[in-house]
Formats: structure tokens, C-alpha cells, sequence
């Protein structure tokens, strides 16, 4: 099977244009976009899908990507109002809005943007003393990337913030202001440990004072025991005499029966202890004290020999 040479020019021409269809099918991923121009004029910024551009007319002119990009500078030399030369590096995140712009608003916009932010970084700390450099890290970032928000618009680009990354003042500033560190962090050490001990002589206090407490209410629980256990063996006694006074009641003693009694009670009462007695009027001699207990236990012997 032979085919003639017009049909074999037609197949090639055939694969020839399906290439050149298929290499200028392009396809814009997602946080991109593609600046296209066209006999080199801009003509449009293809966004995010699927575009096909004219051979031999359209041309890619630069890709460009949609997210936030940080840049890292390196450090800057930079003069206070004090006159002390420092060393300051900057971090920038940006991002780019409008991809003509910064296609064709300047010719190297990274460059563009670390002079930008040297330039604008030695303006804002040249009114600075060094302490004020050295503590106002926020105020100096706001005020830099406000300028340059301001500044790279016109280049299509988006400044969401800017971060100082080191200050590295001069060595002997540097030298001086680690020897004040280290005298701070030992006066905090002492600080520290002094209200340790404090901590410790309040809790040491606080147990001797709940321990006294404690001695406190020991002895205060014994005395009331104590006195209550006397106060029961008083009951006790009492309720002993009441009870033997209501048993002799009811036996309706004789005269010679209570003179006996009080006999005895004179005895306890008389027994060399007490400097002073009393005798009561019942009893008006010894004699007749005598003869009274005499006749008790007499009669007491007549009644055992009748039983």
C-alpha cells in the first residue's frame, strides 16, 4: 500500500498543527496568574483555569504567583540620633495584587523593595535614641511597613507586614548590656530566694502555732473532763447521802439512833484536822453523850439475847 507524496504532506501538516494546538493550551494553577501580551503589548492577565493563546502572537510574558512571599534582608548598618551605628535586618511579607503592575511597574521588584525598606528603616531610626531603638520594636515595624504599603502600590504589590528581625547594637554596648542582664536575673535570683525563706519561716511559724493550738485544746478538753468527772463523783456522793438520809428516814429512827449519828459525826469532825470545832446544842455534855450511846448498845444487846 503506497500513499502519495500529497497526502503524507497533509499528515505532517496535520501533526505539525495539532502540536503547535496542544503547546499553546495553557493551564493557570490555582494562587496564580499569567501576564500575556500580544505583537508585545499587554493584553490581558490570565487567571486561575484553562487558556489557549494564539501561536506566533500571544506570548507569556511573566508567571506570577499570588501568595504571601517573605523576603529575608540582610543586615543594614543604621545610624541613631545618639550617634550609634547598629546593624538591623528586616523581614518583609508581601504579596502581589495586581500582576501588570508589577510586571511593568519596576524592573526588579525585590531589589526594589530591600533599598525601599534600608532606606526607610535608617530615616525612622535616625530619630531614635538607642534605647528607645532597642525597646520600640512594634512602633518601628508599623511605621516601615505603612510606607512601604504605600510605596509599592504602584507596582502592584501588597505589604502585610515587616519584622525586625536582629538588632546587634556595637560589641561594648552589647557587653554592657549583658553584664545589666546578668546582674538583673541574680538580683531577681535573690529576690526569689529570699521569699522562698519567707515562705518557709511563715510555714514553720504557722505549724508551731497550730501545734500550741493543738496543746491548747488538749489541755482545755482534759481540765473539762476533769471537772466533769467531779463533778459526777459530786453527784454520786450526794445522791449517796440523799440516798441514805431517805433509807434512815424511813426506818424512823430513835432518839438513840440519831444521838449515835451525831456522835460519829462529831468524831469526823474532831479528828485533830480542824483548829476549830463547834459543838452543836443537842449535845451538852460528854457525860450525857456517854450515857446515851451506853443505853443504845445496852438496849441493842437486850433485843439479840431475846432473839
Amino acid at each position: 500500500m503506497s500513499f502519495s507524496p500529497l497526502f503524507l504532506v497533509i499528515i505532517i501538516v496535520a501533526l505539525i498543527a495539532l502540536c503547535i494546538f496542544v503547546s499553546n493550551v495553557k493551564i493557570v494553577p490555582q494562587a496564580h496568574s499569567f501576564v500575556i501580551e500580544r505583537l508585545g503589548a499587554y493584553h490581558e492577565s490570565w487567571g486561575t483555569g484553562l487558556h489557549w493563546k494564539i501561536p506566533f502572537i500571544d506570548r507569556i510574558s511573566r508567571k506570577v504567583s499570588l501568595k504571601e512571599q517573605v523576603v529575608d534582608f540582610p543586615p543594614q548598618p543604621v545610624i541613631t540620633k545618639d550617634n550609634v551605628t547598629m546593624q538591623i535586618d528586616t523581614v518583609v511579607y508581601f504579596q502581589i495584587t495586581d500582576p501588570k503592575l508589577y510586571t511593568y511597574g519596576v524592573e526588579n521588584p525585590i531589589s526594589a523593595i530591600e533599598n525601599l525598606t534600608a532606606t526607610t528603616l535608617r530615616n525612622i531610626i535616625g530619630e531614635l535614641e538607642l534605647d528607645h531603638t532597642l525597646t520600640s520594636r512594634d512602633v518601628i515595624n508599623t511605621k516601615i511597613r505603612v510606607i512601604l504599603d504605600e510605596a509599592t502600590d504602584a507596582w502592584g504589590i501588597k505589604v502585610n507586614r515587616v519584622e525586625l528581625k536582629n538588632i546587634l547594637p556595637p560589641r561594648e554596648i552589647q557587653e554592657s548590656m549583658e553584664k545589666q542582664m546578668k546582674a538583673e536575673r541574680e538580683r531577681r535570683a535573690r529576690i526569689l530566694e529570699a521569699e522562698g525563706q519567707r515562705e518557709s519561716e511563715i510555714l514553720v511559724a504557722e505549724g508551731h502555732k497550730q501545734s500550741a493550738i493543738l496543746q491548747a485544746d488538749a489541755i482545755k478538753e482534759r481540765k473539762i473532763r476533769e471537772a466533769q468527772g467531779e463533778a459526777e463523783a459530786i453527784r454520786s456522793v450526794q445522791q449517796a447521802y440523799a440516798d441514805a438520809l431517805k433509807m434512815l428516814n424511813e426506818a424512823s429512827p430513835s432518839d438513840r439512833v440519831i444521838a449515835l449519828k451525831s456522835l460519829e459525826a462529831f468524831q469526823k469532825a474532831a479528828d485533830g484536822k480542824a483548829t476549830k470545832i463547834i459543838i452543836p446544842s443537842e449535845i451538852q455534855s460528854l457525860a450525857g453523850l456517854a450515857t446515851s450511846v451506853k443505853e443504845v448498845f445496852s438496849t441493842d444487846d437486850v433485843h439479840l439475847r431475846k432473839q
